[in-house]
């Protein structure tokens, strides 16, 4: 078996330098060139087209919470109104209540001579009718603001979170607020 000389050493190959490019002395002015051009071109472009994206989504977002915010403010307005409706009914039925009663009671004294018994029952129909009216009264507005709440509470989630929420849960939300 015949041996190759130690000594003899051969050259590389026509074309081939050896090394990795880019740690090449001779091409760092195009590597820094390019490097340059193409921080260059990627910061233009950043600056021109995600930056007023994300600006503009941020404007909008702002903007949408604003007028949620407005929107909420001005259902909690309602909410108030019809609270305040609410009480009112409810003073008037009490004070139509207080007059139905002083009437029967009118009645009842200058009848007393010929028919205590019928005066008593015509009284105590008289209490319980306008009783009867007073709950009715406050049943009708108790349902008219659990609606009105509903309502609301499906408008302020939607415009809130964008979900849409079905009127029995919204109902069910308003029912444990546990309204008076």
């Amino acid at each position: 078996m015949a041996q190759m000389p130690l000594t003899a050493t051969t050259a590389p190959p026509p074309g081939s330098e050896g090394g990795f490019p880019p740690f090449k002395t001779e091409s760092y002015p195009s590597q820094v060139f390019w490097l340059a051009v193409t921080f260059v071109v990627l910061l233009v472009f950043v600056w021109k087209v995600v930056v007023p994206r994300i600006g503009g989504t941020i404007a909008t977002r702002k903007r949408r919470i604003a007028e949620e915010l407005a929107k909420a403010e001005e259902d909690r307005r309602e909410a108030e109104a019809t609270w305040s409706n609410y009480q009112h009914a409810i003073v008037e039925a009490r004070q139509r209540a207080r007059s139905l009663i002083e009437e029967t009671r009118t009645n009842v004294r200058a009848d007393v001579e010929r028919a205590e018994k019928a005066a008593d029952s015509q009284a105590d129909k008289a209490i319980a009718d306008a009783e009867a009216r007073l709950a009715a009264l406050r049943a009708q507005a108790r349902d008219q603001i659990r609606i009105a709440a509903a309502d609301a509470a499906q408008s302020i989630v939607l415009r809130l979170i964008g979900e849409t929420v079905s009127p029995e849960e919204a109902a069910v939300a308003v029912a444990a607020v546990n309204i008076p």
